[in-house]
């Protein structure tokens, strides 16, 4: 077998599929380190904020703007995504879709530097566009797991890429900082320095996902029948699996588990530093350190817990990681010193890692092999559905409570109490030897 010098995780070579080299991997989990720029810095950290702040000038319906553009992503995404999971499928081209969405987020996040007060319809449109690039492309890549892994380490490579894709957003992160406190000790406003860290995220997106392109191969059979149009296939194929579905029932089981428990996980990742801020007192500069941290203790919960994973079992994991969020929830509610909240946070961070990287190589045990694009559409769309549910739950518990976060935290919390509940009807053993006949 060809040597290579890329470096890899002990036990690298047995964890891989037969034919698949380090460097491949390597390779694949590079694009986790790539697209995590986007979600860390346009999402979380810094676009957010300049948003709502600047582009809709700090006016009362502003958030209401930004998490109404994320939900009308989410709701494309739960459409385009299975679709284009079964396209990829019948014609063995993921790869080449993923290096579409790519260019498309690229760009999208590129043009977001033009976002200024006046350009609200446009920043929308390029937020919403970016969004569903970012989104098609995290199903494509997660597609592949399944193609280099061997059947019982994938919870184990899919941990490998996870943590190293926290590490990309660190960077991200880190630079756009650096950059935007040199513009501020120059005497720049948001409105000078926000854009350039636009084009900073866009840059290294693309940069950090080259090696995907040139390294990882498409296993995946073609299956398009002669005689058949293209469009009609794909829909076929797509109502077909909706429908086999009930064929795999611990799979249909484990995608609405999704649904609920990534409903709570989507309402901590999106207002994470807004509780920070109103409930708990943090500045804007600690709550970036706040998320800084989390994302250094998830890169670690996301590779410590894929071998957990493999060792213990996939249904098990998920049902630690549930418990540590249920234990989150009630740190961050009883927390009136910064302590214990810090406390909270970087239990959040483990759990955050270790719950996004277990599910998705469950969900790869669960698929069938001609359909793993198809269902991991599918998977797509429980969590886009998730991330509607669950920021607009917590909203909608602050509206009605007259901005009492700590009251709408504990209420996010009962998603996880649900999750964990609904894991308990999920057979691991079964729904892996669906995926094979």
């Amino acid at each position: 077998m060809h040597q290579t010098t890329s470096a890899a995780a002990p036990g690298a070579e047995s964890a891989l599929a037969p034919g698949v080299l380090r460097r491949e991997v390597w390779s694949w989990a590079m694009y986790d380190f790539a697209n995590s720029s986007y979600t860390t810095v346009v999402i979380t950290a810094i676009f957010n904020a300049y948003f709502v702040a600047v582009v809709a000038g700090g006016a009362a319906w502003a958030t209401l703007a930004w998490t109404a553009a994320l939900a009308v992503s989410n709701l494309l995404l739960m459409v385009i995504g299975p679709v284009l999971g079964a396209y990829a499928d019948l014609r063995a081209n993921k790869k080449r879709l993923l290096l579409a969405s790519t260019v498309g987020c690229v760009a999208t996040t590129a043009s977001l530097a033009l976002a200024e007060p006046g350009t609200l319809a446009l920043s929308v449109v390029l937020l919403v566009l970016s969004s569903v690039f970012y989104g098609i492309g995290e199903n494509l890549v997660a597609a592949f797991l399944p193609e280099l892994a061997s059947g019982d380490s994938q919870g184990k490579v899919s941990g490998w890429g996870w943590s190293l894709g926290y590490l990309g957003g660190l960077l991200s992160l880190g630079i756009c900082l650096a950059y935007v406190n040199w513009a501020i000790a120059h005497g720049e406003q948001a409105r000078q320095y926000v854009p350039v860290t636009m084009l900073i995220t866009a840059a290294m997106f693309g940069i950090a996902s080259l090696p995907t392109f040139l390294l990882l191969r498409e296993r995946a059979p073609r299956q398009s029948l002669p005689g058949t149009g293209l469009l009609r296939q794909t829909f076929g194929r797509l109502l077909q699996t909706l429908h086999r579905t009930r064929h795999y029932l611990d799979l249909r089981r484990f995608l609405l588990c999704i649904v609920v428990y990534q409903s709570g996980i989507q309402a901590v990742i999106a207002l994470a530093a807004i509780y920070a801020q109103q409930a708990m007192g943090f500045s804007t500069q600690d709550a970036v350190v706040m998320i800084i941290v989390v994302n250094i203790t998830a890169a670690v919960g996301a590779f410590a817990f894929g071998y957990v994973q493999d060792r213990i079992g996939h249904v098990a994991t998920i049902a630690l990681t549930l418990a540590g969020w249920i234990l989150m929830v009630v740190l961050a509610w009883l927390a009136h010193d910064r302590g214990l909240f810090w406390l909270a946070a970087n239990i959040a961070g483990l759990c955050l890692g270790a719950s996004q990287s277990a599910a998705r190589a469950f969900v790869g045990i669960l698929s069938p092999a001609t359909r793993r694009a198809e269902f991991f559409g599918l998977w797509g769309m429980a969590v886009r559905l998730a991330s509607i549910i669950g920021p607009l739950t917590y909203g909608l518990a602050t509206w009605l409570s007259q901005g009492d976060h700590r009251l709408a935290m504990l209420i996010t919390g009962g998603y996880f109490v649900a999750g964990l509940a609904m894991l308990k009807s999920v057979d691991a053993e079964r729904g892996k030897r669906a995926a094979q006949t």
